[in-house]
């Protein structure tokens, strides 16, 4: 195993609180192999099953959803370590809903089903960080749900700067991600998060310098 699928898993919630002797013992009867995906080629495609788990161990992942529209919107980003879709692989229906896609050059560590399994009974440890994985995940995706459906445009533009400037520690932040991009992430065009940005700045709520935005009054948002 080399050096970069071990940092890799040492990051991965599968293998919290296991120290890297922990995680190269455990991996040692473990079938996987590696895959490498290009920037914007997809992994696994909408309406497709998913028969595997897939670790990044370099580069960042992103699943999409395309709506009736057309459009496609961004339902969440991956790094380093992170599984994709843990909670479809055992599904009655693993079909899908999102299309998963390299958003840079991607390596992967791909279990089957079967090494999956055999892994999360191999370490109580796995089987809890496992079962936990999969809760925040339902979490997450209420959450997500509220975000995407019931907050304005206004609302979710606020609430994104205000979350950014607090994982930043620092009230002017740097984007990350293209308009574009975000824009896709909160389910909006483009044109709305701008004029969005806009209006905060006109009210004197923000500041916006090229991809900095340093917020100058946060109750100027609400």
């Amino acid at each position: 195993m080399d050096d970069s699928i071990l940092e890799a898993l040492g990051v991965c919630p599968l293998f919290n609180g296991m120290t890297t002797g922990d995680i190269t013992a455990v991996m040692t009867d473990i079938a996987y192999r590696t895959t490498y995906l290009e920037k914007g080629e997809p992994c696994v495609l909408s309406g497709e099953r998913l028969t595997h788990l897939d670790i990044i161990v370099t580069g960042e992942m992103t699943a999409r959803m395309m709506g009736a529209s057309g459009r496609m919107v961004e339902v969440i980003r991956w790094q380093r370590g992170g599984m994709l879709t843990p909670g479809f692989i055992f599904a009655s229906d693993n079909t899908l809903p999102v299309t998963l896609e390299a958003a840079t050059e991607v390596k992967l560590l791909r279990l089957s089903a079967g090494a999956l399994e055999r892994l999360i009974h191999a370490d109580l440890r796995i089987q809890t960080n496992y079962i936990r994985r999969l809760s925040d995940i339902v979490a997450f995706l209420a959450e997500r749900l509220r975000f995407l459906a019931l907050l304005t445009v206004r609302e979710k533009v606020a609430c994104a700067i205000i979350a950014e400037a607090r994982a930043q520690q620092s009230r002017t932040i740097v984007l990350r991600r293209s308009r574009q991009a975000i824009a896709d992430s909160f389910g909006i065009q483009k044109f709305s998060l701008m004029r969005c940005l806009a209006d905060f700045v006109a009210k004197g709520a923000i500041r916006v310098e090229g991809r900095a935005i340093t917020i100058l009054n946060s109750d100027k948002m609400k």
